[in-house]
């Protein structure tokens, strides 16, 4: 493998990472924001 590639490569996966870390980051605040703002509570902490 050539430089090149196995930058595209790492770049592949990076992306795949960033939008997975974003999802993540959406889904606590989702729940923080059903906690506090409509009293919904965790059953399975």
């Amino acid at each position: 493998m050539e430089n090149g590639e196995l930058k595209m490569i790492e770049k592949k996966e990076n992306v795949v990472m960033n939008k997975s870390y974003a999802f993540a980051l959406r889904i606590i605040k989702l729940c923080k924001h059903l906690i506090t703002e409509q009293k919904e509570y965790v059953l399975s902490k």
